[in-house]
């Protein structure tokens, strides 16, 4: 006669067996870590900018309250919109030089027309220090793309200035 299989034992080789695996790519994972996404795999937007010039640019970001208006790498939801465009992979699309002389001017509506209302248009940091717009610029310039993903970076950029 056969024996009979205690289903205890195995539900408890299979949890143990789990457990191990687990504890094993825990271990795995702090001796070796992923590299952070540089634009060689995973998602389309990745920063070039190292964690000065991140934290700095981050700081600014959220000092001059750009986030009222333009997201960077936000999950996107149906209920919520921002009137100016994404600035993921602006770096990609906006040279360092041409963000300072953005940031310097007096009317960036001259620099870069817009069909926002007057309330979303991009106001002058021509005020901020001299420092203050470098570090504005290049933390912006470091959000890139990857290629396969510039297209459709543009054509939302575009959209959102003309409504095309």
């Amino acid at each position: 006669m056969p024996k009979k299989i205690n289903w205890m034992t195995v539900v408890n080789a299979a949890i143990l067996l789990f457990a191990a695996a687990l504890i094993v790519a825990m271990v795995q994972s702090m001796v070796s870590p992923t590299k952070p996404d540089t634009g060689e795999n995973g998602l389309p937007f990745y920063s070039t900018a190292d964690a000065a010039l991140e934290r700095s640019g981050s700081q600014l970001y959220q000092k001059l309250k750009c986030q009222k208006c333009h997201k960077i790498w936000a999950v996107k939801n149906l209920y919520e919109t921002v009137p100016a465009p994404s600035l993921d992979g602006i770096g990609s699309l906006r040279s360092e030089e041409w963000l300072y002389q953005y940031f310097s001017s007096e009317n960036p509506q001259e620099f870069l027309p817009t069909r926002l209302k007057a309330e979303y248009k991009m106001p002058s940091y021509a005020y901020l220090s001299k420092d203050e717009r470098i570090v504005l610029s290049r933390y912006f310039a470091s959000l890139k793309v990857k290629g396969w993903y510039l297209e459709e970076t543009k054509k939302a950029e575009q959209k959102k200035l003309t409504g095309h």
